[in-house]
């Protein structure tokens, strides 16, 4: 059974090659930005901490892909899934006082990498709301109980 069914591997797959593309963008045009504006000031830290803040996100959603590719290859269980491919969903936004000091193709990829992991949130809030994580161990075992009870009366 599918944990997201809205969701199927193309779509995955598709958002996987866009977070790829993203991510690189996203490393070469920071990259070219501090070696052109190597001071120590405080823009320059400053966009470096958003270029950190940009390259984690785009890797949360990375990370994210990767869980459902797993799952849809079979490589992974349903539960493994529920356990481990959870989205970051509150990752801090950026400092629109940062972006606007940015160059524009800069401040596009770094909109673009919130879109990017607005779109994977809202799957995965569709995925949570679809398919309500099981209880804990201690609802199953109180579950277990009330059938035993139930048997024996």
């Amino acid at each position: 059974m599918n944990p997201v069914p809205s969701i199927n591997a193309r779509i995955i797959e598709s958002l996987y090659v866009e977070a790829l593309v993203l991510s690189d963008d996203v490393r070469s045009r920071f990259d070219a930005v501090r070696h052109a504006d190597a001071g120590a000031d405080s823009a320059a830290v400053e966009t470096m901490c958003e270029a950190l803040r940009t390259n984690t996100r785009v890797m949360h959603c990375l990370a994210w892909l990767l869980n459902q590719r797993a799952w849809f290859a079979g490589e992974i269980t349903a539960a493994q899934l529920r356990r481990h491919g959870r989205l970051a969903c509150h990752f801090p936004a950026s400092d629109p006082r940062i972006i606007a000091r940015l160059p524009a193709d800069l401040a596009e990829l770094v909109a673009e990498s919130e879109r990017l992991h607005a779109r994977i949130a809202r799957l995965e809030q569709a995925w949570q709301a679809e398919r309500p994580a099981p209880g804990g161990a201690v609802v199953r075992m109180h579950a277990r109980l009330a059938g035993e009870i139930l048997r024996s009366a």
